[in-house]
């Protein structure tokens, strides 16, 4: 009995472990209302905070309320008329220490023609976000003459790349080259850019975008520099892989038709969680 009682608590601590890997803490964000100043009502104020709440909801990456109680920041807000624009300016705090983060302005010639996503992504620029891309990811894609594989860390201070493995490959005259490199860079993770973009005529639901720089050693001459931005990435539901649906990051060429690969290029898009 003392065994198997052992066994289970290990195999807790075990799963308890794994799951920290992947866990990642979501900040408390308060939106109170807006007030308005001059040139502008409360139904300005109410409406324009309304959509700031929608807007933060729906990225999946704040716990949002409506009011500064219990919130970790907050944002605090002024809708008003400079000349023919409306002007939506705003602080968010640190609700702990109270301490302003930072301060920021949205103006249009409406109080529709205010930007809410830009507004949103000034507003939450200090606030730790978690970063869903952090961890070792690898891509692998199968070739008649084996599997090309990219294996690369995102690391925690949100801008180093280590890539430990990036294959490139080419296909010529019936003869293959394939080149393990590896090398290091930087990246940019937005995880605020949760929105439905148009791909190849189809509407998707991206969770974020990224951009990669990346300098290789002992790759095909023309990957030996990686540096892709804005990649539009969407997750499944626990954060174990991703994939780029608006490009890849090319790793190469295929010169000998379909009967080998079915693009001239090939490119590293799906990515699984490997620690």
């Amino acid at each position: 009995m003392y065994f198997h009682k052992r066994g289970i608590l290990i195999f807790f601590l075990f799963v308890l472990a794994s799951l920290s890997v992947y866990a990642q803490r979501v900040p408390i964000l308060g939106v109170p209302t807006f007030t308005a100043g001059g040139g502008a009502t409360p139904a300005d104020a109410a409406n324009l905070t309304s959509k700031v709440i929608a807007e933060l909801t729906s990225w999946g990456t704040l716990n949002v309320l409506t009011s500064s109680d219990g919130a970790e920041y907050f944002i605090r807000g002024t809708i008003s008329k400079n000349g023919s624009n409306f002007v939506l300016s705003a602080v968010t705090v640190n609700g702990n220490t109270k301490q302003s983060l930072n301060e920021f302005s949205e103006q249009g010639s409406s109080i529709n023609g205010i930007s809410i996503t830009t507004f949103c992504a000034k507003a939450v620029e200090r606030v730790p976000l978690p970063n869903y891309l952090l961890g070792k990811w690898q891509a692998t894609i199968n070739m008649p003459d084996g599997p090309v594989v990219c294996i690369m860390e995102f690391k925690s201070d949100r801008k180093t790349v280590e890539v430990e493995r990036f294959d490139t490959w080419e296909h010529k005259q019936s003869n293959a080259l394939r080149y393990e490199g590896f090398g290091k860079g930087t990246y940019s993770y937005a995880g605020y850019a949760n929105r439905v973009i148009t791909v190849n005529s189809q509407q998707v639901r991206i969770d974020a975008i990224i951009s990669v720089n990346l300098e290789l050693e002992e790759t095909l001459p023309e990957q030996s520099k990686v540096d892709i931005r804005g990649i539009s990435i969407v997750f499944n539901a626990d954060k174990t892989n991703f994939q780029i649906v608006n490009g890849s990051l090319l790793c190469g060429r295929n010169f000998d038709g379909p009967s080998v690969y079915p693009a001239a290029v090939i490119g590293f898009s799906q990515f699984i969680k490997i620690r």
